[in-house]
């Protein structure tokens, strides 16, 4: 496992978490069209890279664990109110009476699931790098909401702080507990492709929910928008170059 992946995606999701902290005033639409280009972008992903390799290593037997992981994730909506998708289902506009410790439960599950394929080893060798890539996109609008939200509820910025940097630091900490304990007990190495098959139908849930609540009226599919998900699905297939 490289570790310089782990630090891309570290940053990255520092940086998405710093935008409302420092930009007050943020255009209405940046966060429509960045949830539709990552989401297009995990999707991407998924679909050419991590779904052909959790097929090849577990057969027709994969599709129940994909299935099983895509309504993992729909009961950790409960907890996040959705807040993987880069956007929030919580009642109200100021968002004052958020409960916090469920939604940072929920969301915190979903950031140590996506750690877990970053610790697995890949037949595709394109594989690891391209999930970096994209875990590391879907990682702005997520910590952009979070804070976002948190900050709506009147977190002091010494919180704000704490609950960004221990946030970003649970994928890249699964990843390597993922790697480590792989390489140590065969049974977790025997295990992880099962995780792995879990992931993937929670990386499916969550980006194809993107396509249709990424903040448009009516889920409309703007000129602005499906360009921005066809540059992320363009980006995807340019990942096949890595092979």
């Amino acid at each position: 496992m490289n570790l310089t992946y782990l630090i891309f995606i570290l940053a990255a999701t520092i940086g998405g978490g710093m935008i409302p902290m420092l930009f007050k005033r943020i255009h209405p639409n940046l966060p429509i069209y960045l949830l539709a280009f990552t989401g297009a972008f995990l999707f991407g992903i998924t679909i050419m890279h991590l779904l052909p390799e959790v097929y090849h290593e577990l057969g027709h037997s994969a599709g129940i664990y994909i299935v099983l992981g895509f309504f993992i994730q729909v009961f950790l909506q409960q907890l996040s109110h959705g807040m993987e998708h880069g956007h929030t289902h919580l009642p109200g506009a100021g968002h004052h009476h958020v409960a916090v410790f469920p939604l940072l439960i929920g969301l915190s599950i979903h950031a140590f699931m996506e750690g877990i394929p970053l610790g697995f080893h890949y037949e595709d060798q394109s594989a690891l790098p391209s999930l970096m890539l994209g875990v590391m996109a879907h990682k702005v609008p997520e910590a952009l909401t979070l804070i976002t939200v948190m900050m709506h509820a009147h977190q002091g910025k010494a919180k704000l702080w704490r609950i960004l940097i221990i946030f970003s630091l649970i994928t890249p900490l699964s990843a390597i507990l993922a790697a480590q304990l792989g390489q140590e007990f065969e049974v977790v190495t025997n295990s992880l492709v099962y995780l792995v098959a879990l992931v993937v139908g929670a990386f499916l849930h969550i980006s194809t929910t993107i396509f249709y609540e990424s903040g448009t009226k009516h889920h409309e599919l703007s000129r602005q928008k499906v360009l921005a998900i066809a540059v992320g699905i363009g980006l995807a297939f340019i990942t096949l170059i890595f092979e």
